[in-house]
């Protein structure tokens, strides 16, 4: 193996562990739910859903402070201030005794992770470009996959042999880790001579110019939808799962095979997308995305959940086509504007996650008994997506007059 298809892989597996901290701060606490809202004195099953969806609360709004301090500071030290934020917040969830207390510092673990996942697209807009950076991206979806198919397994076998808050303690000892392995072996991106001095104006110049593309918008709404539909699962998947199909023990196990499914996509995408590109296989599979949902929608309208592996099924498709929508739309979205990488991708990561939270919240409220609500969302969701899809009509950079 050369020395600049090792020094690639490296990159790719390192990108992938800093976007999977944020995987595995959702995912991991998923079988200690009932655990928390046990400790917290929860009595709402629904309440339990805001455990995992402010989190993303948290995501959303860091992105533009770090995203947009890292143009002007550097990529590196504000992926350092957002471990750091992190580690401060798991502390506080690790000590809260109210769940408002506990929601707090999800908000703020979610803030803090923003810097490392949002910023990771920057770098990688530093490095690579076109459908390059979608192969790239794909590569490290594939990776970073690992991490929700493992999370909600080491959640579970911690909590055989100790308590929730161990959880919390694993997941700071895993951001150490990897921050340890981006000091010694990921260089600064962002050159001396491209960073922008700092001021107030910073933020507003590089949003005139993200707002200005309108290719970049749309992908960025399209992403907030997609993100949403998926998040809905995520908030809900401990009630599908746990509480309609009484999967206490095996929930890690079927959450785990649900995410290769999105895995495998992302893996092959980063083949796929030099022969088709980015945009035609992103349409295709929000085609199939929609047709999966409303299938499932038809068959399944009484409300009655199907036998377990019918479920699945219909979720593995709906995963698949995920793992290469994802990528692929986000790459579409930073493509035109990689001079402004740093903001450009915190206003991508706030406006797609801003746009996520409501809607997991909204979808999940209506799921109580059956999993129909989550297909219902999903295909109101692929079909707004596929709307805004066919709403580009030219290929390359559109500027909004």
């Amino acid at each position: 193996m050369g020395a600049k298809q090792k020094s690639e892989l490296e990159f790719i597996a390192l990108m992938a562990f800093l976007m999977a901290n944020a995987a595995l701060a959702i995912d991991a606490v998923l079988p200690g739910l009932n655990g928390i809202g046990a400790s917290l004195n929860v009595t709402e099953p629904n309440d339990l859903q805001l455990i995992v969806t402010m989190i993303l609360v948290g995501l959303g709004v860091g992105q533009l402070f770090f995203g947009t301090l890292s143009d002007s500071f550097g990529r590196k030290p504000m992926v350092y201030a957002g471990a750091f934020t992190f580690i401060i917040a798991s502390l506080i969830c690790v000590w809260a005794d109210s769940l408002a207390v506990m929601l707090i510092g999800r908000v703020l673990q979610g803030m803090g992770l923003s810097a490392p996942r949002s910023i990771s697209v920057s770098i990688i807009r530093d490095s690579y470009s076109g459908n390059n950076m979608a192969r790239i991206m794909s590569f490290i979806t594939g990776i970073f996959i690992i991490v929700p198919m493992l999370a909600p397994l080491i959640g579970q076998f911690i909590l055989d042999y100790y308590t929730w808050e161990y959880i919390f303690g694993f997941q700071i000892v895993f951001i150490l880790l990897v921050m340890l392995w981006f000091s010694l072996r990921q260089e600064e991106t962002l050159k001396k001579e491209d960073k922008k001095r700092f001021s107030r104006s910073l933020f507003m110049q590089g949003a005139r110019t993200f707002f200005g593309i309108k290719n970049t918008v749309i992908y960025t709404l399209i992403s907030g939808l997609m993100g949403g539909a998926f998040f809905v699962y995520l908030s809900a998947s401990k009630q599908i799962f746990q509480d309609q199909y009484g999967l206490t023990n095996g929930f890690g196990y079927v959450f785990g095979a649900l995410a290769f499914s999105m895995g495998v996509a992302s893996f092959l995408n980063s083949s796929l997308v030099l022969r088709f590109g980015m945009k035609k296989l992103a349409t295709y599979f929000l085609v199939l995305f929609s047709l999966s949902s409303a299938t499932y929608s038809l068959l399944f309208f009484n409300g009655i959940n199907p036998n377990l592996w019918v479920i699945m099924v219909f979720f593995a498709i709906q995963f698949l086509a995920l793992g290469f929508i994802f990528g692929n739309v986000r790459s579409l979205a930073m493509e035109p504007i990689g001079h402004i990488a740093g903001v450009g991708a915190a206003i991508n990561g706030f406006m797609s996650t801003l746009m996520s939270v409501p809607i997991a919240i909204f979808i999940g409220s209506f799921i109580t008994t059956s999993a129909l609500p989550v297909f219902l969302g999903f295909l109101c969701c692929s079909l707004l997506s596929l709307m805004l899809m066919l709403s580009i009509h030219k290929r390359g950079v559109e500027i909004v007059k």
